[in-house]
């Protein structure tokens, strides 16, 4: 009786094969699962990937947001600075040429005497520093026949 199931159950199987019958229901939830285990696997390796860009970007602003973090710093300094006392006497003294009851401004000139050592400038000489401009004829020959136009010497 072993002998008789095992080679119907040959039988049946040699019959799938050669018939061509189609996939069991096994072999397609298999498939199924195998196809959405990939898809799930790509998802993932896509997202991982932009983490890595994004991570790269957010180090990159951050240093930006430092550097202007600083330079906003430097400026509200400057700022409190020039709106202070001792920056308006600094103005009112070194460009605005003011002075304080009792004080004399003292303004170097020039003695108007010039040195006889004095050398004449050297004769400038006139060159060309670029390439002569072609005439029209040469430039249309040029575009039409695609070369050098001739040359009457």
């Amino acid at each position: 009786m072993a002998e008789g199931e095992l080679s119907g159950a040959q039988s049946r199987a040699a019959d799938r094969r050669a018939g061509g019958q189609g996939l069991t229901s096994i072999q397609v939830m298999l498939a199924v699962v195998l196809a959405f285990g990939l898809a799930l696997t790509l998802n993932f390796s896509g997202r991982i990937k932009l983490d890595r860009d994004l991570g790269g970007i957010h180090a990159r602003f951050a240093v930006e947001i430092d550097a202007l973090l600083e330079e906003q710093q430097g400026l509200i300094e400057q700022l409190s600075y020039v709106k202070s006392d001792a920056y308006v006497e600094y103005w009112a003294r070194d460009e605005g040429k003011m002075i304080r009851d009792g004080e004399v401004l003292i303004m170097p000139m020039s003695s108007g005497i010039q040195r006889s050592t004095a050398r004449s400038p050297a004769p400038l000489v006139e060159f060309q520093t670029t390439a002569p401009e072609p005439a029209n004829w040469e430039l249309w020959w040029a575009l039409f026949f695609d070369g050098e136009p001739p040359r009457f010497s």
